[in-house]
């Protein structure tokens, strides 16, 4: 006996979870049935299934079969929550719905509107319902988390697309006359040491680079890429800083550039295109970065026009994602440990596309709040374009 048992046993536990429901139910009835006395708890006990489960199978045994194609009865199982409170749905509708971010009188205005936020809501409005249920009414309404979406433009730049429009057209013609084009910014500065670097590089499993703890130290030396891309010829060029991110430092980049590979790349260029972010150490209401722009032109008799982008916008400056990106990219991962290491990494990056990369470490002492003299400003020789002058300028070489 205890042999048969074992056997059956061991034959339910491999054919029972490859089962419906409802063919457990007629199957295990079946063997009870076979089993002759006693067969309904010696099934229960070996398998776990209720006894009013089982002789439920009994009966359907004797009965009519049910449809295949349905496990259960037709109407059968729990009725749906929203069966049950048929004003469920609009009441939650209003508690989630954009409308009410201004409604003061929102029960949801002044906290999240998480699940169970949500459902302690729908209770106190005298709703029995879970934080599953609300969650399954949430998704059949098609509602997920969704964070902000910086999309708005603002009162203080309602000419913004006009500007991106009069950026890409002065680009084009510069491009058409084999004119340099060049997207110069700041890249995040850097802390020198061994600190952590967002991102994962492959290392030894459970064997991460050990970092320090604390990474918001006061008297650690910083790095300061300002970069230059040239694009019409896909190639940048960082100039890394040690001391202060001013104007000066900003156009002395842009000289180095010159110098290093602007010239040779266009030998016969007369004028040079700057595409920069509003603010910062190129930003349009510095007086310095127009100053030190003035002595570039004049050295280099050439005219230098300049276009900012609208505030708020500087992520669509094409050197965030053609050669910043990228240079975030291959240094992920990796402890920026000295000047030495951020500088090749830098060198080192590339892409498909053919994106080379030079840099210079620039140990220059730039120094800060340096007031442009009245006189200088005078002398500037600056013509504002009549769309947006504030944002869109020319600087000629003084005669």
């Amino acid at each position: 006996m205890s042999k048969s048992l074992g056997s059956l046993r061991k034959k339910l536990k491999k054919v029972l979870p490859l089962l419906n429901e409802r063919q457990r139910r007629v199957l295990i009835a079946t063997e009870a049935r076979a089993w002759g006395w006693g067969g309904t708890k010696t099934l229960s006990h070996i398998t776990g299934m209720c006894h009013v489960t089982i002789c439920r199978g009994l009966r359907e045994l004797e009965e009519a079969p049910l449809s295949v194609s349905r496990v259960r009865k037709s109407g059968g199982g729990r009725k749906r929550v929203i069966d049950k409170h048929p004003r469920l749905k609009l009441a939650l509708e209003k508690l989630v719905d954009p409308a009410t971010r201004g409604d003061p009188e929102s029960p949801l205005r002044w906290v999240s509107k998480s699940i169970r936020h949500l459902e302690k809501t729908l209770r106190d409005k005298g709703f029995a319902v879970g934080r599953t249920a609300v969650g399954n009414l949430l998704k059949e309404m098609e509602y997920s988390l969704q964070a902000n979406k910086k999309t708005q433009e603002g009162k203080s730049h309602p000419d913004r697309d006009g500007q991106f429009q009069y950026i890409n057209d002065c680009a084009k013609r510069f491009l058409g006359r084999r004119q340099p084009v060049i997207s110069v910014d700041t890249k995040k500065k850097e802390l020198v040491g061994n600190y952590k670097n967002g991102g994962r590089e492959l290392e030894p499993q459970g064997s991460p680079l050990e970092v320090e703890g604390h990474d918001f130290p006061t008297d650690v030396p910083k790095a300061i890429p300002y970069g230059i891309y040239d694009i019409g010829d896909n190639r940048g060029w960082v100039n890394v800083g040690t001391h202060s991110d001013t104007a000066e430092f900003a156009v002395e980049s842009i000289r180095f550039w010159w110098k290093e590979m602007g010239k040779a790349r266009y030998p016969k260029a007369k004028e040079l295109l700057i595409c920069a972010d509003s603010g910062g150490s190129n930003g349009y209401r510095s007086h310095l970065w127009k100053a030190e722009l003035q002595k570039f032109s004049n050295q280099e008799k050439f005219k230098i026009s300049v276009c900012h982008f609208p505030p708020g916008t500087s992520k669509w400056n094409k050197i965030e994602h053609k050669l910043f990106s990228f240079i975030s990219m291959n240094w992920r991962g990796k402890p920026l440990t000295s000047y030495r290491t951020i500088v090749k990494l830098i060198a080192a990056t590339t892409t498909k596309a053919g994106l080379t990369v030079k840099v210079r470490l620039d140990k220059r002492k730039y120094r800060k709040g340096i007031a442009v003299p009245e006189d200088i400003l005078k002398n500037l020789n600056l013509s504002k374009h009549e769309f947006h002058g504030e944002w869109n300028y020319t600087i000629s070489p003084n005669k």
